[in-house]
């Protein structure tokens, strides 16, 4: 059975984003999590958001930096009341019948699932829209969620709502509309088998070579990096690897599937 078949009850897509005063649960705490729903519409065939954007602020336990504050704008004295993260999310990373969530999403994923661990979502599935933007839109100039927002300027989003940026519910907002316009291209299991893999890459990110275009590099220097240049780093790696498959003929899936499964 697939992510987007099979048991009656609405389907849910549930968009989260978290403002932290680290990069890892090791190093800081959650100081606001923000969602947005995306339900499918049996009448309409269709994905589309569902209410407006909640956020809750959160206490992390231990004073927020300076450096963090000056991302999200949230201060010690915003959340010297708030609840823990543990006590927050049990209603949020989860949802009662007769509704089912078919998976978590956020724009790096992997950022939020280093708190949001499966022992507060119950083993749920994750979407990540940022390597879903690489799949459906690698051209386009930038891929972080901003970015996409101004680029994509999907329609119905509301510049008020998504504002300010950097906070949770904003954020969260802005993200649901990319991943709206994703599902009328490709499915959910899709975005799914995408986003359990490595980042699939235009230009290498960071070091000597940052801001170069994969496939303008020699076949010696993909060799490079495919033997440790990289630094092990696994989105370059993977990248590396499907670009000199490319250039060896080896037949690549399309960019999108179309939408064979409702």
């Amino acid at each position: 059975m697939t992510a987007s078949s099979g048991k009656a009850g609405t389907r849910l897509l549930r968009v989260i984003d978290l403002e932290t005063t680290g990069q890892s649960y090791g190093d800081g705490g959650v100081v606001e999590i923000g969602w947005q729903d995306l339900k499918f519409s049996k009448e309409r065939k269709t994905w589309e958001l569902s209410g407006a954007p909640a956020a809750r602020l959160v206490n992390p336990g231990h004073p927020i930096s300076p450096s963090t504050s000056a991302i999200h704008h949230i201060i010690d004295a915003d959340v010297a009341g708030a609840p823990a993260f543990h006590l927050v999310t049990p209603s949020i990373l989860r949802v009662q019948p007769p509704q089912r969530l078919i998976a978590l999403v956020a724009h790096r994923a992997a950022f939020e699932q280093r708190w949001c661990l499966p022992a507060l979502t119950g083993g749920t599935r994750w979407i990540c829209t940022y390597k879903s933007a690489l799949r459906l839109w690698p051209d386009a100039p930038t891929h972080s969620n901003q970015g996409l927002r101004y680029w994509r300027n999907p329609a119905g989003l509301d510049r008020a709502l998504g504002l300010p940026a950097h906070r949770a519910g904003p954020d969260a907002y802005v993200t649901a509309h990319l991943l709206r316009d994703m599902l009328t291209l490709t499915t959910v299991d899709q975005l799914l088998t995408w986003s359990a893999e490595p980042a699939l890459l235009t230009r290498i990110p960071f070091g000597p070579l940052r801001g170069r275009r994969l496939a303008d590099l020699d076949d010696a220097m993909l060799d490079r990096i495919l033997g440790g240049d990289a630094g092990g780093n696994a989105d370059i790696m993977f990248s590396a690897r499907i670009e000199r498959q490319r250039r060896s003929g080896i037949p690549q899936p399309p960019p999108a599937q179309a939408m064979l499964t409702l």
